[in-house]
């Protein structure tokens, strides 16, 4: 049996109407012990991201710990959100690409404001990011889009993301056409409407979670001069 088929197997036992679905107000977990201290953070967000996300990756192997919830709103302040993947981050910012006519794209082009948001739920931790996203030069743009996947360079240009399509066949024809036309070992040309924002942080919280949902909360603020406040909330 083929693991797609387990998949698919395992999804139709849980979405059997004649099976009660769970109750959520009776899900729990009981986090740890250990917390996380003013004494225990780097000299500056980005130090302490890295520090986490070493353990995610490397310690915890959490399935795709670069996973992160970007949330934006457009001109009239109505909010979406969608998973995206990190690709790069440093002392400028975080950085994903994606297509600038995309629902995110569109938003972020009216207003720049957006929060990303870390779920690391298998280590009780969470990383949230409040800042604003600008556009990556095309330079750099292109620099990425090198090291992608020939599929997942030939998707870019298949795909006009977030538009409505009449059908998967669509879809599939497009990508099929591209592929003639770009073979395996060409080099495919950049989108033009495809690129990266990079999100220069504001705030940066650092959740942990804690027993008895007494969680730690330290949040990183900017300050005028360059430099980093660190405050504690509240859980």
């Amino acid at each position: 049996m083929r693991q797609d088929d387990r998949v698919t197997d395992r999804d139709a036992v849980a979405s059997d109407p004649a099976e009660p679905a769970p109750d959520p107000a009776a899900m729990r977990k009981h986090y740890r012990a250990e917390g996380l201290a003013e004494t225990d953070l780097a000299a500056t967000p980005v130090a302490q991201f890295a520090r986490w996300f070493k353990q995610a990756a490397s310690e915890a192997h959490l399935f795709e710990p670069n996973a992160m919830i970007v949330s934006t709103a457009d001109a009239d302040g109505r909010p979406s959100s969608r998973t995206v993947l990190l690709k790069q981050f440093d002392a400028n910012g975080f950085v994903f690409f994606t297509n600038y006519g995309s629902r995110k794209g569109r938003d972020l082009a009216e207003n720049p404001y957006v929060c990303l948001l870390f779920p690391w739920h298998p280590m009780a931790r969470q990383v949230i990011v409040t800042g604003v996203a600008r556009r990556t030069g095309r330079d750099e743009t292109a620099a990425y889009f090198r090291t992608r996947p020939h599929g997942s360079q030939l998707g870019a240009w298949a795909s006009t993301q977030s538009s409505v399509i009449p059908s998967r066949t669509e879809l599939d024809t497009s990508y099929a056409d591209l592929a003639a036309r770009y073979p395996e070992g060409e080099q495919v040309p950049v989108p033009p409407n495809w690129g990266g924002f990079r999100v220069a942080p504001r705030t940066v919280e650092f959740w942990q979670g804690r027993e008895n949902r007494l969680h730690d909360r330290l949040r990183y603020v900017a300050e005028q001069d360059g430099g980093w406040r660190v405050e504690r909330l509240s859980p």
